[in-house]
């Protein structure tokens, strides 16, 4: 079989990150053509998944250093699959130099630049506007990795307009890879808990991901107040890995706040829960979340950045409103109305298995990445300005990493 490399920014970490679940789903689909060798920087942690339980070989590597150079040429991967753009700018040179054949694929997880520049108008709170977007530095960063790639993979249809209109990289470098799933069938719903055996609200997401963070103290201060006074049993759910200090401090069992942590197996904690909440004041790509939510039959409230790229013209699994007062307000609507939340439950069937359906999107990828091989040269003369990039990054980033080895060396 040909080889593939896939190089982590972490490890990945299914049960804790729509991210970790996205990457085991790129392995599985890999594994079609591939024997796969998976390398990160990054240290071991504690919920990352059982690589060598799949066959998938586990490699330490080191950023600015030349073992990386030993590692690669030894390897000879046909493809590479660099994971979010600021992996590909400390290894794509090297990936370029020593492995000139080996097909160079992005995966974005999400836009960054898109996160970020969100991120940044919120707390300045002034309008994410495209000259916000284009100004900033992450932009610039984010899509130079794009065109310096042969194929970037997209997790939303949205970003994908975004990247096609906005910015015109053209349709040949882009591939839409989103979170998929087996299709919903008869007899997976009627394993689900029904509305009457299902009490409190919901919501997960790992802690370090600013956008939930953000969300946890959103509801804490302006939208489960307003739930709590009108539903004085229910309560909300918090999980997540990483709980740092400052979220442990929430927990509040008196007015049914509760942070509970990690949630080995999110199916069991979601399939119990009545609705989830996921009021994202910014983000970007495939919120998990609420992908989770649809398949374990749980209605959910959100914000128009919390749904985006998900429904196409389905209608949602809940509600979808930007204010607290409406969100609150929506929460305990599709809470206390049966025949409201089972018609929720099943628009979720409908997204589920209309637009994330794996049987889909199974050789998406296997696909792209053959029409490409089979001239690859023609590919990459089409994308001069890759080219130009790469023949830059590869001088300037060679020059900085050699000059950190150096500076990192002990002293005789």
């Amino acid at each position: 079989m040909k080889k593939a490399l896939i190089i982590g920014f972490v490890w990945p970490e299914p049960n804790s990150s729509a991210a970790g679940s996205h990457m085991i789903q790129l392995i599985n689909n890999l594994q079609q053509e591939y024997t796969i060798t998976f390398a990160s920087a990054a240290s071991e942690s504690e919920y990352m998944f059982d690589l060598d339980h799949i066959g998938v070989t586990k490699q330490q590597i080191a950023i600015n250093d030349t073992s990386f150079d030993d590692f690669i040429k030894n390897l000879q991967p046909d493809i590479v699959v660099f994971d979010r753009f600021m992996t590909e700018e400390q290894f794509g040179w090297r990936v370029a130099m020593h492995t000139p054949d080996a097909i160079r694929i992005l995966n974005t997880e999400d836009l960054h630049s898109l996160r970020k520049t969100r991120e940044e108008a919120f707390k300045k709170n002034i309008p994410h506007t495209p000259q916000l977007l284009l100004s900033s530095e992450y932009t610039k960063r984010e899509l130079a990795s794009i065109h310096r790639s042969d194929c970037s993979l997209i997790i939303s249809e949205h970003e994908i307009d975004l990247l096609k209109n906005t910015f015109l990289i053209p349709e040949n470098q882009l591939c839409y890879y989103p979170l998929t799933y087996p299709e919903i069938n008869r007899e997976t719903k009627n394993s689900w808990a029904s509305y009457d055996h299902r009490k409190h609200f919901i919501t997960i997401g790992n802690f370090r991901h600013t956008p939930n963070w953000n969300s946890i103290r959103y509801l804490k201060e302006k939208i489960w107040p307003a739930i709590r006074a009108k539903l004085p049993d229910a309560a909300l759910h918090i999980y997540g890995s990483y709980p740092p200090e400052k979220a442990l401090q929430l927990h509040h069992p008196s007015s049914g706040f509760l942070i509970k942590g990690w949630a080995k197996n999110a199916a069991d904690v979601m399939g119990k829960a009545r609705v989830c909440l996921a009021p994202l004041q910014f983000g970007a790509g495939i919120k998990g979340k609420l992908i989770d939510a649809m398949r374990y039959g749980t209605p959910s409230i959100t914000t128009v950045i919390g749904a985006e790229g998900m429904q196409g013209e389905a209608d949602w699994n809940g509600f979808i409103t930007d204010t607290p007062e409406k969100l609150a307000q929506a929460a305990i609507y599709l809470y206390t109305h049966k025949n409201i939340w089972e018609q929720s439950q099943q628009n979720g069937i409908e997204i589920i298995n209309t637009r994330f359906q794996e049987s889909a999107f199974r050789h998406t990828i296997i696909n792209q990445i053959n029409q490409i091989a089979a001239d690859i040269k023609t590919h990459r003369n089409q994308n001069f300005t890759g080219a130009m990039l790469l023949h830059h990054t590869m001088k300037s980033n060679e020059y900085m990493s050699r000059w950190i080895e150096e500076k990192n060396k002990p002293k005789s």
